[in-house]
């Protein structure tokens, strides 16, 4: 099983959502590491190669931004609350940035 690396304060944001949404997450999660898709997701190859968003429809529609391609894990990039139809540059911007970092980390192994 892939282990997951939590890049800059994603899990941090995770931690702030309600109960259930969490709990969604970490079942999602666990599907990834064991090699298998999320319940709900789309890819998002715009922000990098790889890259896929975990969706949770709940009060508010939440997403985590995650890259499983690589053999030794499962890199979480980003999550946010998603407030309009179209995902914001600002979070677009921020995805790509950690997905930079992670490539940086990657080499450095």
């Amino acid at each position: 099983m892939k282990k997951i690396v939590w890049l800059a304060t994603t899990h941090e944001i995770v931690k702030a959502y309600p109960a259930d949404v969490r709990g969604e997450i970490g079942y999602n999660l666990d599907k990834i590491q064991r090699g298998l898709e999320p319940s709900d997701w789309k890819p998002m190859n715009s922000v990098g190669s790889g890259v896929k968003e975990i969706r949770i429809h709940s009060q508010n529609e939440y997403r985590v931004l995650y890259v499983a391609k690589f053999q030794e894990a499962v890199y979480v990039l980003h999550g946010f609350i998603k407030k309009t139809e179209q995902t914001s540059k600002k979070e677009i911007d921020i995805t790509k940035k950690r997905y930079q970092e992670m490539l940086t980390i990657r080499r450095s192994l």
